[in-house]
């Protein structure tokens, strides 16, 4: 009985979290890197208090709705780079998704990434963050390219690379907008073409 009842309290609190998630979501779409808790607890109509209770702070509420749009993003990385379709356009594809995350949502793009003076840790999560990603990648690298005997660092390489000029690449074009996302992708393909064309896949891998 009482294993249940602390079970029917952990999901509990789990729903609880995730409405609270959902209306800070809904405040950053509006507020951007301007979103605030005082707003965010507004919105899911309770006390500032109550929603410190839950992440203990900005920082905290900031690395949660962090780990749900990474997860977003890793899962169309992941989609894109396991389509049925040539290595070549698979790195578009696998750019385009990037590209679409942060075009489709700026607001949470620019509260993730710029979230300024006032913000967790004037942005102290971006870096993990964008390790993340990084690490992602490079494991696909790894498992996916015949590299030679220093495969694995140089898949960390690659992968970290790839994804720093993604970020810097797509920070400059959603602020600017010098060109469509389609011409984006092909011009940065084409950067990274060269040695990702010349690289053997792995023996019975799946693929890159």
């Amino acid at each position: 009985m009482e294993t249940t009842h602390r079970g029917d309290l952990q999901r509990s609190a789990e729903r609880r979290r995730y409405e609270l998630l959902e209306a800070a979501d809904r405040v950053v779409l509006r507020d951007g890197p301007g979103a605030s808790m005082n707003a965010i607890a507004a919105e899911a109509g309770i006390t500032k208090p109550i929603l410190y209770r839950h992440f203990g702070d900005k920082g905290g509420l900031y690395a949660a709705l962090a780990e749900r749009h990474t997860d977003g993003l890793l899962a169309s990385l992941r989609a894109a780079l396991d389509a049925p379709v040539g290595r070549r356009e698979r790195i578009e594809a696998t750019l385009d998704a990037y590209l679409h995350a942060i075009e489709s949502r700026p607001q949470v793009y620019r509260f993730l990434m710029h979230p300024g003076k006032s913000g967790p840790v004037a942005g102290g999560h971006r870096a993990p963050l964008l390790n993340s990603l990084g690490e992602e990648l490079a494991r696909v690298i790894e498992e996916r390219l015949d590299l030679g005997p220093d495969g694995e660092r140089l898949a960390r390489v690659w992968g970290h690379g790839i994804i720093g000029m993604m970020h810097t690449a797509g920070d400059w074009w959603l602020s600017e907008r010098p060109c469509s996302r389609a011409e984006l992708v092909r011009s940065l393909a084409d950067l990274l073409w060269g040695r990702l064309a010349a690289a053997g896949d792995r023996v019975a891998g799946p693929g890159f």
